[in-house]
């Protein structure tokens, strides 16, 4: 007899809630192991795979599972895993095909995972995967940050924004950021060096000569950070547009090349005026740069925030407290003890 399992699910793209349901629980391959879900987050990606606004970058087969990161327990491993065994604490974001945190269970792949830092609880725990690695992906493999450059990172007190500011400081770069008056205070204390309260000031007024941006808004504030990267700076962003360059890294052949291109012309154009390189950045699983990241949390220079916690029979709920995008740090789905 099949066993089952709670898990959030969408029927369809669009707007509609997510559903609970009690389906199986995933079997695991060779390289796998099953984990008892403690926690999961809750990231503007969630939000964007339900309304089918990375139908063109992933393809997901319905009835999905919802969420992208998590902490908990190993309860089974597969025939060829060696480096984790059954009772082992981890946390990971798994691979884009094998999403579905939102769920009592998750079938993962060994390579995206890693063993939880120990001075945190699961649910903090579970705040950083995602954001964690979306940091280190934009800072260190892509803009390469070296001391004493100066980063410019949006929204300070959002998910990303509140990791991203900690690890801009460990590279020992001198950072910027945009908050609200009522955050100003919790962000300096992240590392911030300048803070700027969007409400009252236009960033790229106040900085220049700049070395990198780090792009969590898109729309207009990204074409406005162009005004303020010196030449041959770089730009990343996680809510712009995939150009054509992205496409061709990702090998997603000539269709989405052009079509990408085609889209971003404006970008191409402002890239080619400002001298500077632009990359959007959809974030991969990587269970090394997770140890890593372990390693600066266990020596208390990365340290997590946690704005609110739900349960996982409310995970609707915070996809729309989410969706207000007024969180301090992280938005949590406590899935059981």
């Amino acid at each position: 007899m099949t066993k089952l399992m709670r898990a959030m699910q969408i029927e369809n793209y669009g707007h509609g809630p997510l559903v609970s349901k009690q389906v199986p629980i995933p079997k695991i391959g060779a390289n796998d192991v099953l984990v008892a879900i403690r926690a999961a987050s809750v990231n503007p990606i969630d939000s964007k795979t339900r309304d089918g606004e990375v139908k063109l970058l992933v393809k997901h087969q319905m009835p999905l599972t919802l969420g992208h990161d998590f902490s908990g327990v190993i309860v089974k491993v597969g025939k060829q895993v060696t480096a984790f065994k059954v009772g082992d604490e981890v946390y990971g974001r798994p691979r884009d095909s094998r999403i579905g945190t939102f769920a009592e269970y998750l079938a993962v792949n060994v390579d995206d995972i890693a063993l939880k830092p120990r001075n945190l609880t699961f649910v903090q725990a579970a705040a950083i995967p995602l954001v964690g690695l979306t940091s280190y992906q934009a800072l260190v493999e892509i803009a390469n940050i070296k001391p004493n450059q100066k980063v410019f990172i949006q929204a300070g007190a959002g998910g990303v924004g509140s990791i991203a500011i900690q690890l801009a400081k460990i590279l020992g770069a001198y950072v910027a950021t945009t908050t609200s008056a009522k955050n100003e205070k919790w962000v300096r204390t992240l590392g911030a060096d300048q803070i700027i309260d969007y409400h009252k000031q236009d960033f790229e007024a106040v900085l220049q000569d700049y070395d990198m941006v780090f792009d969590t808004l898109g729309g207009k504030q990204l074409e406005k950070a162009f005004k303020i990267v010196k030449s041959n700076g770089k730009i990343v962003s996680l809510s712009g547009l995939p150009d054509a360059k992205f496409a061709r890294k990702r090998k997603l052949g000539w269709f989405k090349m052009l079509l990408f291109g085609l889209v971003t012309l404006n970008l191409s154009r402002l890239e080619r005026r400002s001298k500077v390189s632009y990359d959007f950045l959809f974030m991969q699983a990587n269970g090394k740069e997770l140890a890593q990241l372990t390693m600066w949390i266990e020596a208390d220079k990365i340290k997590p925030a946690v704005d609110k916690i739900f349960t996982l029979q409310d995970a609707q709920k915070a996809l729309d407290y989410s969706e207000k995008g007024h969180a301090q740090g992280k938005i949590i789905i406590k899935v059981s003890e």
